[in-house]
């Protein structure tokens, strides 16, 4: 049963990040920050005007009125070599997905395959799966994608090329011509 409520953990946290992922599309200047980001601040959220609230709101730059965020999100993201919110989007869509992939695989094991004690305690079988599949697999993975998609999209903001010329990352990859 334990085993079953990590992916149901899982699927929150997917859940947690496909908000953070669409707030940052939906509500955010991310694109106008990322043009110019010593100048316009970073924001993420308006406040409406309902009593008098709408104070709160101040000039970020760029024309947009928000409040200034502090959380690093615009820099995890730059960093990642996200240049669009469709890709903001994507990624959103993404972690839904996962999140009720999580989901399913919480209900699989809880209802239908359970695992017995002894999958448990057979450590060569835990070990194998856990250390190969998450850790290995998922650095390789990751390392790969900042060597060969963030790195040149970062090469490009730096050299003050605009987000919106930047090719999207799998036509470095498919047009080497």
């Amino acid at each position: 049963k334990v085993f079953s409520a990590h992916f149901g953990q899982l699927s929150i946290i997917f859940l947690w990040l496909s908000g953070m992922y669409f707030h940052g599309a939906r509500f955010s200047n991310y694109e106008a920050w990322l043009s110019d980001p010593t100048h316009i601040g970073p924001s993420a959220q308006v406040v409406w005007p309902i009593v008098g609230q709408e104070i709160l709101n101040g000039d970020v730059g760029g024309g947009f009125r928000g409040i200034q965020i502090t959380s690093g999100f615009f820099q995890i993201w730059r960093a990642s070599g996200i240049t669009s919110e469709l890709q903001l989007y994507c990624t959103a869509i993404g972690a839904l997905v996962f999140a009720a992939l999580m989901l399913f695989a919480g209900w699989f094991h809880y209802h239908k395959a359970a695992p017995k004690l002894a999958w448990f305690q057979d450590v060569e079988s835990m070990l194998n799966h856990h250390l190969a599949g998450l850790l290995g697999l998922g650095s390789l993975s990751w390392a790969g994608h900042q060597v060969h998609v963030s790195l040149p999209i970062n090469q490009f903001l730096n050299a003050g090329v605009d987000p919106k010329e930047i090719p999207l990352p799998h036509e470095f990859i498919l047009n080497r011509g």
